[in-house]
């Protein structure tokens, strides 16, 4: 059973990525929103976050054919503009995982909704997923859980991270204050080290609800 719904949440993934790329074939940026959501967007938070939508689909067009440092540092800048709240706060949920419109609607957002836009852009970017993963941490200055994304050049690169509460992307080694713990994407789930993704954890993402609810709700 764990197998068929790691399958099932690895095909939302999949579908995601086809439908925000489905112009990168003809060598153009896909489009990350419709006029629908757009409207929708500005009707329940105002024509100021109709402007961040806008701004966010010329981050990608502007820098689609752009090289990936170059990218990752475009996108880790763009998002932690946004302000840094509680989910109780915004959502009224002790946890809950926007969707990149969600968040720039708002311009707020825990760290892992500043993580998953990131995520989410980069691959519409044309990043590669078996790149970018979703990295839980300990930040030991905070003394509490945290969440970065961390990037790959090969999977057996020291990885690079992108961080809400240190805007510049340092190697994982160079981050002593954060203790990985276990990361994933739409491929699965794994046990964290600093080179490598590591060991895969049994079940995968089926483990993660909130991500699962999340591919749902970007369908």
């Amino acid at each position: 059973m764990p197998k068929l719904i790691l399958i099932i949440v690895t095909l939302f993934s999949v579908a995601i990525s086809l439908a925000w790329a489905s112009n990168a074939s003809k060598g153009s940026p896909p489009r990350v929103f419709t006029d629908n959501e757009l409207k929708q967007v500005i009707d329940k938070y105002g024509p100021m976050a109709g402007r961040r939508l806008q701004a966010w689909q010329q981050l990608i067009d502007d820098n689609y054919t752009k090289p990936e440092r170059l990218k990752l540092q475009r996108v880790n800048d763009f998002f932690n503009g946004a302000q840094f709240t509680t989910d109780q706060k915004v959502w009224g949920k002790e946890d809950y995982w926007a969707t990149p419109i969600e968040f720039l609607g708002l311009d707020a957002g825990d760290c892992e909704d500043y993580v998953i836009a990131k995520y989410f852009t980069l691959k519409a970017m044309g990043v590669p997923e078996e790149k970018l993963y979703l990295t839980y941490v300990k930040a030991i200055r905070l003394k509490q859980a945290h969440m970065v994304l961390t990037y790959f050049k090969t999977p057996k690169s020291e990885p690079l991270v992108l961080d809400n509460i240190n805007d510049r992307i340092m190697k994982a080694g160079q981050r002593k204050d954060l203790i990985p713990i276990y990361s994933f994407n739409g491929d699965g789930l794994w046990l964290s080290k600093q080179r490598g993704k590591g060991k895969a954890v049994e079940g995968g993402t089926d483990k993660l609800k909130n991500w699962n609810s999340l591919l749902k709700k970007m369908q």
